[in-house]
């Protein structure tokens, strides 16, 4: 069983995902980038360092907190089953809200995805849920379009829907009222269109088993336990990734140029690996780093993680109007050099605010709201005491 204190190590990597997917979100203008791509050295390196690799992270996290809410239910003799169940809920429509402003959010694919979790938490055998994880990571419906598409059949050689959905430039150019409603319908579409022709489902559901599994054994509660293992692990993740890398044209060349589809397919395969397996170093120095000289830095992103729902929605409710033309309309302007300084300092100030927040309340606002929300009871503690503050002060 887990200590009842937070684990900040878990925090910190929730954080540090947080930082990498609102950097994403930064260069690529809350998805307006994808109006006029235009190749910049500030959007590839971010691209290679976070993009796949915030998202997977996001979800690794979702199955290790899954895990942490229902070990600390069972320590007090609560089925906690059909709450969780209702928490999703309530993040699925904070997802459904959230969508109509930013038509990329991810909340409502990790909510109903998330009751997946309350069937594989009733299989014990950890080597059984590994193995499901193993197959999902492998992407077997790609694999099995690949061969679709190049035995001629219809259906793997439609373009997907998220490549041709034309309401992007709506959603840039048009009024406040004209983004919601194409956000509404459309954009979202699109949105699930891209995670399931592009295989992030399954690496959503592979990784949710991955956290469960992690949590069950308890690799960030104790990770004194797993130095030696977690060190092979990182240097075979590091080894994989460079080889997926330099490998990567090399597999796509062994498919014929037409169709088209059957390479576009296993490009994202491979891709998922690539992600996969960076995501796996990040998160192993990570770790590495906490239990060591980083401690001090990669603490003060903890708040972060404790407040992660708040400034994920926070982050598109500012920027979103920043970028786009029914509000500042920098997307027209401004570079990507410029945008991802603009995310670095947005994201250091979201640390100063997160840290700030903590020595004042008990939760961040919209993470107090899921509380209050999930017990259907407005006593949820929200205000620190006076003296707890100038403790913290």
């Amino acid at each position: 069983m887990h200590d009842p204190a937070r684990l900040e190590l878990v925090d910190g990597l929730r954080g540090f995902a947080l930082m990498g997917l609102f950097l994403v979100h930064a260069v690529e203008l809350f998805e307006l980038y994808w109006l006029d791509p235009q190749p910049d050295p500030a959007f590839a390196w971010t691209m290679a360092a976070f993009a796949g690799k915030s998202f997977a992270l996001f979800a690794l996290c979702f199955g290790l907190s899954f895990f942490i809410i229902m070990d600390r239910a069972r320590a007090r003799g609560v089925d906690f089953t059909g709450r969780f169940a209702w928490r999703l809920a309530i993040l699925l429509g904070f997802g459904l809200l959230h969508g109509l402003v930013y038509r990329g959010e991810i909340l409502q694919v990790l909510a109903p995805l998330g009751l997946l979790l309350l069937v594989f938490d009733r299989i014990r055998d950890n080597r059984i849920l590994l193995v499901l994880a193993a197959i999902v990571l492998a992407q077997p419906i790609l694999a099995l379009r690949i061969v679709a598409a190049l035995d001629g059949a219809a259906w793997a050689l439609q373009p997907p829907f998220f490549t041709v959905e034309p309401t992007l430039v709506i959603a840039a150019t048009g009024s406040f009222a004209d983004m919601l409603a194409v956000n509404a319908v459309s954009g979202q579409l699109g949105k699930w269109s891209f995670y399931l022709e592009t295989g992030r489902i399954a690496e959503i559901v592979g990784l949710f088993l991955v956290g469960l599994v992690l949590g069950r054994i308890g690799f960030f509660a104790r990770p004194d336990e797993f130095t030696r293992p977690r060190r092979i692990v990182l240097a075979f993740a590091l080894v994989l990734s460079f080889l997926l890398a330099w490998s990567k044209p090399a597999l796509l060349e062994l498919l014929p140029p037409d169709p088209a589809a059957a390479r576009q397919n296993l490009d994202w395969m491979v891709t998922s690996w690539l992600a996969l397996a960076v995501m796996t170093v990040q998160v192993l120095v990570f770790v590495e780093l906490y239990l060591s000289v980083g401690r001090p830095v990669l603490r003060r992103l903890a708040p972060i993680g404790r407040m992660t729902l708040t400034l994920y929605v926070g982050q598109s409710l500012i920027f979103v109007p920043v970028f786009y033309g029914f509000g500042l309309g920098l997307y027209r302007t401004i570079t990507e050099p410029q945008a991802l300084a603009l995310g670095i300092a947005a994201f250091l100030a979201q640390i100063a605010f997160a840290h700030w927040w903590f020595a004042r309340f008990h939760y961040g606002p919209l993470e107090w709201l899921w509380r209050v929300l999930t017990y259907l009871r407005a006593g949820v503690p929200f205000v620190k005491r006076a003296a707890a503050q100038e403790a913290a002060a």
